[in-house]
């Protein structure tokens, strides 16, 4: 070997050396700091011409302890992204493009401001305050022609009409006469209402056009701009029932919205309103069961915009269906299916035929923009938080890298899609989220981390809390057992008035199926999750004592002490009945009731605010394992609702959740 040879040899095997131990640096285990690094992308919206697509993104601030939403727009094609509003300006929300393609519209609120309507002209130039709605707005459309826009505004309290700020955060005594009283986020609940306004960029007051002791939401604009479809609960007694139906008021109506025109009568949910290009159908989604309530299947309907021939499409897909929208032909309509541990995109024909799923495979679709044959699909999967796609002549690609630089120095864990049989034989599906350096001859702690809902799914999304177990060498199952959704009714509607029961059957025959396959110890088990997450987390915990740790975030424990307390006082009684009159079926499903079971120690945590499921039910948790002399602690966040939203104490929930499981667990 020549001395040549010699000092090349060396050089590579020095630059290996080097690259090895670069690569060791910056590729590393997920932490809880990248976590917080990660920003969420939402609210994907094409530009008329279609050659740019504007998002909005959300990062945590630690310094500052808050959220920041920022503006940007993407070419459709290649190109870089470009900051339509700062950081520090305002935190924005809701973009949508003028008609003519000129303006950029948002909502934003500085600093103690109200939250109004903003543009910004595409030309350049520095954003322009819209609106001036004293007591603010909540939602906006551009007409058709883009001369006018369709404001949502809650009805006025008396000091939000005067000129004194001060006066707006004076205490004032509740008065209270709903039959709903309480909304999570909300409060106690009033009698002012939401209600559709007409105006024009100019003048100084929009014009009502809706009224009455009613909520109007989701409001579409007709194609002809004469007249404006909506959602409204308006029977006599809208807190006692679910009956939204779909209604037409005028767009230059002068009385308030007493001449309205109703479209659907069906005595459930209709939502989600879109019109046909040519002004003549309304597409909306629908509940068709009335006594499976939550449990019932959303499915896709059509009607003519005088309210006849209405017809339910894919009448046998057994799915959920969402955001319905019509082709620029009209020939058929797009909609979200949950579908399996997916969210895809799909369409059909208005005459019920010609299913097709557009845009699927193992992914998580969240929201999509529609122009012409352009889709901007709002897409995750298991090792990828959302971000922004285009799908043009069949070809799917990935557009945005709003979180490329933080994954780029992440190990990403191996997951994959499972399937076993439950106790009585039912198939389950779910996820395996492995341990990072994963050894199939190992055996590993695990994690039983239970979804909310109950009637959601997990997916081939990004489950940052698992990201975050494999990067601390756990096993974690994310399971889908009955009471799911994606899977059907029947599936769904097993959990009706009976919890904690087939539910709880599913996701230990899971821990058995992971136990078998060879590398999971069953001698360290854990288990967890958020709202009904927790709630099923309490029902395994008083039926086994094989977990040496549990998590049990916002749950319910006393089910007949959340009847008035928390804000589903509706539900309560359709599934379970008046509480004073079918207490039985109350107490039989509340696991306080066996809470001298437990023998896993229990982290109970909870917002103090959150009256979706309330601080309450931990509390008593808490209250009655202490006095039992069981290891447990309660962490309550002061402020928050049922999502923790405040970043300092969304850290501190994901340090919690490490500490207990490597304590107990481990």
């Amino acid at each position: 070997m020549t001395f040549k040879n010699l000092k090349f040899l060396t050089l590579i095997l020095l630059l290996s050396i080097y690259f090895k131990g670069f690569s060791q640096e910056t590729i590393k285990p997920i932490s809880i700091d990248d976590i917080m690094k990660l920003k969420s992308v939402s609210d994907p919206q094409i530009s008329p011409d279609g050659k740019w697509i504007a998002y909005i993104t959300s990062e945590i601030d630690l310094k500052k302890d808050k959220t920041i939403n920022q503006l940007w727009m993407l070419p459709s094609e290649d190109g870089e992204a470009i900051p339509m509003t700062s950081k520090e300006t305002y935190s924005v929300s809701d973009p949508k493009w003028s008609p003519d393609n000129t303006y950029l519209s948002f909502i934003a609120a500085k600093s103690e401001e109200k939250a109004q309507v903003w543009t910004l002209n595409r030309k350049g130039g520095d954003a322009q305050q819209l609106t001036n709605i004293k007591q603010g707005v909540s939602g906006y459309e551009w007409s058709p022609t883009g001369k006018k826009l369709l404001l949502s505004i809650k009805d006025p309290k008396p000091e939000e009409l005067t000129d004194d700020k001060e006066d707006d955060k004076k205490a004032k005594p509740y008065i209270i006469d709903r039959l709903q009283f309480k909304q999570d986020y909300e409060g106690y609940l009033d009698s002012y209402r939401t209600h559709l306004y007409v105006f024009t960029p100019g003048d100084s007051i929009p014009i009502q056009i809706t009224s009455g002791d009613f909520d109007d939401k989701s409001p579409a604009w007709s194609p002809d701009g004469k007249s404006i479809a909506f959602v409204s609960n308006r029977t006599e007694n809208p807190d006692g029932n679910t009956n939204t139906d779909i209604w037409i008021v005028s767009a230059d109506n002068l009385d308030k919205g007493k001449t309205l025109q109703q479209v659907t009568t069906n005595i459930n949910a209709d939502t989600s309103p879109a019109w046909s290009p040519d002004g003549k159908f309304i597409t909306y989604t629908t509940i068709i069961d009335t006594k499976a309530m939550w449990y019932a299947t959303q499915k896709l309907a059509i009607i003519s915009a005088t309210g006849k021939h209405h017809k339910i499409l894919a009448k046998d897909l057994d799915r959920n269906i969402n955001k319905p929208k019509f082709s620029k032909d009209g020939k058929s309509i797009y909609f979200l299916i949950e579908e399996n541990g997916t969210s895809i995109i799909a369409s059909i024909d208005t005459e019920g035929k010609n299913l097709k799923r557009v845009i699927q495979g193992e992914f998580s679709i969240a929201d999509y923009s529609l122009e012409g044959t352009l889709i901007a699909p709002l897409l995750a999967n298991s090792n990828q938080p959302h971000e922004i796609y285009t799908f043009d002549k069949n070809v799917l690609k990935k557009l945005s890298t709003v979180n490329d630089a933080v994954l780029a120095k992440i190990q990403k864990p191996t997951i994959e899609k499972i399937n076993f049989k439950s106790a009585d034989g039912t198939d389950i599906e779910g996820f395996i989220v492995k341990p990072l350096g994963f050894n199939a001859k190992t055996k590993y702690p695990v994690i039983l981390w239970l979804h909310g809902g109950p009637v959601s799914q997990y997916e081939f999304d990004f489950h940052d809390t698992s990201q975050l177990f494999a990067a601390n060498g756990y096993i974690t199952l994310l399971l889908n057992p009955r009471g799911s959704s994606g899977y059907g009714q029947p599936f769904s509607e097993a959990l009706f008035a009976d919890w904690g029961n087939k539910d709880f059957q599913d996701v230990m025959a899971g821990v058995d199926y992971v136990i078998d396959q060879g590398y999971a110890d069953p001698n360290k088990l854990g288990v967890g999750g958020w709202s009904y997450g927790g709630i099923l987390t309490n029902y395994v915990i008083t039926k086994t004592n094989r977990f040496k740790g549990a998590v049990s975030g916002a749950s319910e424990a006393l089910y007949r002490a959340n009847y008035g307390h928390d804000h589903y006082q509706l539900t309560w009684e359709l599934e379970l009945g008046l509480p004073w009159e079918n207490a039985e079926a109350w107490e039989r499903i509340s696991p306080f009731n066996d809470v001298a079971n437990i023998t896993t120690p229990t982290l109970w945590m909870g917002g103090e605010e959150d009256w979706n499921v309330p601080i309450l039910n931990s509390e008593q948790m808490y209250q009655a394992m202490k006095r039992l002399g069981k290891e447990t602690q309660l962490i309550v966040y002061p402020g928050e609702y049922h999502g923790i939203k405040r970043p300092s104490f969304i850290k501190d929930r994901f340090e919690r959740f490490i500490k207990w499981f490597d304590g107990h667990v481990k």
